[in-house]
């Protein structure tokens, strides 16, 4: 059966079944390589705004503020951590697809970066669900949010928007969060967990990468200055999840100028300032 590369990013992206869409995913990834998703912009559906992406009834979705924060001590509390990796990587998977899928201006190197990154995902999110299965559960078995999601549907106008926001700002922050994670899992003796741990984080510094190259060179077509737009874009979208330690090192892997990093600490502390005085 043949197909062409929208309506078959588009099944993938509309799947809620937590085995196909993974596998979707990595198909559409091999079958670019090989040459057979043509690439005709005309082929149904057109893009349109996308509330929600193909998902399962579970894990129940919740407010961010309202996922429990569980001690790594139990099972049941790395399982939960665990989890909430996963539905990060479920939600990674959409917004990888939803980039192709949606801004169908971009170039061919666009389209196999980005489904490149949907099939890693699909990847990370098989690993953690495994991994979640050895410990006696499953993804669904835990609440989740919709925070990720809800940057796409917040930035599904504009490429240049998405590229600043999604990759540079939430996949960023998961270079800041796993190296602490990752250790406190290895003082457990959790040598498993913290073996996928370091797959992903080197999948995500080329994740983010690829988010920076695409941010300046959009910024560069327009005519506009990166740094003041990134700033300005943070401001606009109130961005509030830029507190916390920054993992200098990756994000300097991940090509971010030491420039932006002070930007990006003086942000962060007049937003806690700001915070503060609230």
């Amino acid at each position: 059966m043949t197909s062409s590369l929208y309506p078959a990013v588009y099944r993938a992206l509309c799947s809620s079944d937590i085995d196909a869409k993974p596998r979707l995913a990595s198909q559409c990834h091999q079958q670019w390589l090989d040459g057979r998703l043509p690439r005709e912009t005309d082929a149904l559906p057109l893009p349109h705004p996308l509330p929600a992406p193909g998902r399962p009834v579970r894990p129940q979705l919740v407010s961010p503020f309202e996922v429990p924060r569980q001690g790594l001590g139990s099972v049941a509390g790395r399982a939960g951590l665990i989890h909430a990796i996963a539905h990060i990587e479920f939600n990674a998977i959409n917004l990888a697809l939803d980039a192709v899928w949606r801004f169908r201006d971009m170039p061919d190197a666009f389209v196999e970066d980005w489904l490149r990154v949907a099939a890693e995902e699909a990847t990370h999110f098989n690993m953690l669900r495994e991994r979640l299965q050895q410990l006696g559960f499953d993804y669904g078995d835990f609440v989740g949010h919709n925070s990720l999601w809800q940057m796409a549907v917040d930035t599904d106008h504009d490429v240049m928007v998405r590229m600043a926001l999604v990759p540079r700002v939430l996949e960023a922050r998961g270079l800041d969060a796993v190296p602490p994670i990752r250790k406190k899992l290895a003082a457990l003796g959790d040598a498993e967990t913290v073996a996928i741990l370091d797959r992903i984080f080197e999948d995500e510094i080329g994740h983010v990468q690829i988010g920076n190259y695409w941010f300046t060179t959009l910024c560069d077509a327009r005519g506009i200055e990166p740094l003041a737009c990134f700033r300005q874009l943070l401001i606009d979208y109130e961005v509030d999840t830029l507190r916390g330690a920054y993992n200098w090192e990756a994000r300097r892997a991940a090509g971010f100028s030491e420039f932006e990093l002070a930007m990006l600490e003086d942000f962060a502390v007049t937003r806690r300032r700001l915070s503060a005085g609230a």
